[in-house]
């Protein structure tokens, strides 16, 4: 959400209608950060759902969202009642949480990131992007691979030496045609696996296409899923820095 430099003969190719030459060109560190702008934007605003799924069970929470660069990210619940009014706000590395019912302030502190936002199956971290796909680690392009019936790269990513990240590993498949996150599989600092993350649905959204779906399944366990799907969202909008304040959580709706 980065210009991306791109060689003279590799613009030539693409105009000359060559995908195959094209996509030897692209590095891995080019393609990532290519899906990574796409994805993200320069700033957006919009709104989600989120499904929690279990194996007796489910809910769903609607919220409001709002981004600026890779720094500036606030979240408003809309829904359900009881979490009405809940805000989170991440500003450069520290992140907050205003509960409304009890007038409190809470800051969510780096150890916090790896655990579960809302009892979903995404992380503080997977919410607020806290650390960057494309700055914080080293990328390697594997094999290419055909996932759910579309060509995708396939990246590894691995973090840089104390980059403030939560992942021991991330293994990404981004489609060819578009530049789409697809899929990703997130591992532990041991190697295990721990999440799975599929992209569905590609559609027209905002002023671009993008999968307006994704599911994060938990590797070993079943029945348990999280379902994220864009509800709407505007890319690139004017958005002060002032607005990703803590004055202005209390103020938010």
């Amino acid at each position: 959400m980065k210009i991306i430099l791109i060689s003279i003969l590799t613009i030539a190719l693409v105009c000359s209608g060559s995908p195959d030459i094209q996509a030897q060109e692209l590095t891995a560190k080019e393609i990532v950060t290519k899906a990574d702008k796409k994805n993200r934007g320069e700033s957006s605003k919009g709104k989600m759902s989120m499904t929690i799924v279990r194996p007796s069970w489910e809910r769903t929470i609607v919220m409001k969202n709002w981004s600026k660069g890779n720094d500036n990210f606030m979240i408003y619940i809309t829904s359900p009642a009881k979490e009405k009014g809940q805000v989170f706000l991440k500003v450069g590395k520290e992140m907050w949480n205003y509960v409304p019912t009890i007038s409190r302030m809470i800051k969510i502190p780096p150890s916090m990131m790896m655990q579960s936002w809302m009892g979903s199956d995404f992380t503080n971290d997977d919410l607020v992007k806290q650390s960057s796909i494309v700055v914080d680690y080293t990328h390697k392009r594997l094999d290419d691979e055909v996932v759910r019936d579309k060509n995708c790269y396939v990246i590894e990513l691995t973090p840089l030496p104390d980059a403030p990240v939560v992942w021991g590993k991330i293994k990404s498949w981004i489609t060819i045609d578009g530049f789409n996150l697809w899929r990703n599989e997130y591992y532990d600092e041991d190697g295990y696996l721990v999440n799975i993350e599929n992209g569905y649905n590609i559609k027209k959204m905002g002023d671009r296409t993008i999968p307006s779906k994704f599911e994060m399944i938990p590797a070993d366990e079943e029945g348990k899923k999280t379902v994220m799907e864009i509800l709407e969202v505007e890319y690139n909008i004017d958005i002060k820095d002032s607005f990703f304040s803590k004055q202005n959580m209390k103020k938010i709706r």
